[in-house]
């Protein structure tokens, strides 16, 4: 009887030990699985509806954030309208439906744009306004530079060369929030002069889709208008200035008449070092673009995302991060487009004399 108990409970023994061991394994199994799941990270995937690519300026917005995003690990699809409006949506509704995480986009015209804003938020997906400020939306975000300064530093910087005298006015597209700002930021710092009489506004225009040869025509029409008697140029970017250079060539005053710009493009930089342009605002793309991208990650990832100012697009103060804008012009040159290597060197002096040339 008790050798029957001994080998009855061998059996029982080996069958527990069996099924313990096969419970074992299936325990085994669960948590991989649910470790596989739950450590899944899905893919962050950013879209940006950009204006245009047929300008420097953007090219360099979109090569940086392309690079950036392939750093972090992260998926940016990225779509340019050049100027169209419907195009812009179409492109925006695209990438909506693609089901992107965030939106970025840098819109061509300020008040259309809020549509791709109301189609974003009906799925679900939080806007970015990178650059350019959407008008009359509910934006989530706004990251660029403080685009009133760019115009206050364009402003001083030419009253001080030319104090007194006949001024003009070449703004960008009047569809750009952008173009807005900086024109008030440069008229605020012109106001007071022009109010004292020393400065004369003798002609003020925008130009469509900031295109150089819209700018050249309005520099034609205003030194026809004024028979030539311009002392200084305000153009509200690179592209604008070289349209009003290219008018003041052609009646020999290129290089005699200061002229403003902004985004620090290369055909600028080159022009400042020639003497032909007196300055350029230079807006670190690279910074811009980062902290954008950052801060995109962080909404997707619905973290709470830093902001230092506020700005008001007609139906909202949009959450804000600005940054600084730089001037440069020929004497500090090397020490910020070259020394960050926004453009190299021997581009930037290309037409300038080895002699000429400063030091590296």
């Amino acid at each position: 009887m008790i050798k029957g108990f001994k080998k009855t409970l061998a059996i029982i023994c080996v069958l527990a030990l069996s099924i313990g061991a096969f419970a074992g394994c299936a325990k085994k199994e669960e948590p991989k699985a649910a470790e596989t799941d739950g450590n899944e990270k899905k893919e962050i995937v950013i879209g940006f509806s950009m204006d245009t690519l047929k300008e420097e300026r953007w090219q360099k917005d979109r090569d940086i954030l392309t690079a950036r995003a392939k750093e972090l690990g992260v998926k940016i699809l990225i779509q340019a309208a050049n100027g169209d409006d419907n195009k812009q949506i179409a492109q925006a509704e695209n990438m909506i439906s693609q089901g992107v995480d965030v939106l970025m986009v840098a819109p061509h015209n300020a008040e259309v744009a809020a549509a791709i804003v109301e189609n974003a938020h009906a799925e679900g997906i939080p806007v970015l306004s990178y650059d350019r400020l959407i008008k009359n939306a509910d934006v989530d975000l706004y990251v660029s530079f403080d685009n009133e300064k760019v115009g206050n530093l364009q402003g001083e910087y030419i009253t001080k060369l030319v104090p007194k005298g006949n001024y003009v006015y070449i703004g960008g597209s009047p569809t750009d929030n952008n173009a807005t700002l900086f024109k008030k930021g440069a008229m605020d710092v012109l106001k007071p002069l022009v109010d004292s009489g020393d400065i004369h506004i003798v002609y003020e225009q925008m130009s469509k889709d900031w295109q150089p040869s819209e700018a050249q025509k309005h520099m034609e029409n205003a030194l026809t208008a004024n028979k030539n008697k311009v002392d200084a140029v305000i153009c509200a970017n690179d592209g604008t200035g070289g349209g009003a250079i290219s008018a003041l060539a052609e009646q020999q005053l290129a290089g005699k008449v200061p002229v403003t710009g902004q985004d620090a493009e290369l055909a600028a930089c080159q022009r400042i070092v020639e003497g032909q342009q007196s300055m350029t605002v230079y807006k670190p793309i690279p910074k811009l673009a980062a902290t954008a991208l950052d801060l995109a990650i962080k909404m997707a990832n619905k973290e709470d995302v830093e902001t230092n100012s506020t700005v008001e697009n007609g139906k909202i103060d949009v959450p804000s991060y600005l940054l600084e804008p730089v001037v440069v012009d020929k004497e500090n040159m090397m020490d910020t487009i070259i020394a960050d290597g926004y453009h190299p060197f021997d581009e930037v002096y290309k037409n300038i004399s080895e002699s000429e040339r400063p030091k590296q």
